[in-house]
């Protein structure tokens, strides 16, 4: 039963290849480029409201792995605070990933 499956999805796949190919897939020629930035990836980016408004710890204060995860932390805060931290952080009060740069958690 599974050869057959896999039978199946590869005729389907070599069916999309065929067609695409025939029409001539989408026309990239046309496509819109986006602006020049600044250089700054974050310039296109809308901001969002923070949820965790405490500033994050000095990574001077740190070494090693630590010390680069809190300068990433001071460095692209926006980001941090949109992820989800997975270390049981509601019983610390943590809002977000940023959270854990706000203590010396982050480093444990």
């Amino acid at each position: 039963m599974m050869m057959w499956a896999s039978a199946g999805v590869f005729v389907l796949l070599v069916a999309a290849v065929v067609i695409f190919t025939r029409t001539g897939g989408p026309d990239l020629a046309s496509a819109p480029v986006p602006a020049a930035s600044s250089g700054d990836i974050r310039a296109d980016v809308t901001p969002v409201a923070r949820k965790e408004t405490r500033p994050t710890l000095d990574p001077a204060g740190f070494s090693g792995q630590a010390a680069l995860a809190y300068q990433v932390a001071r460095e692209i805060p926006e980001v941090l605070d949109q992820l989800q931290c997975y270390c049981a952080c509601e019983q610390y009060g943590h809002v977000s990933l940023l959270s854990c740069y706000t203590s010396g958690h982050g480093a444990t």
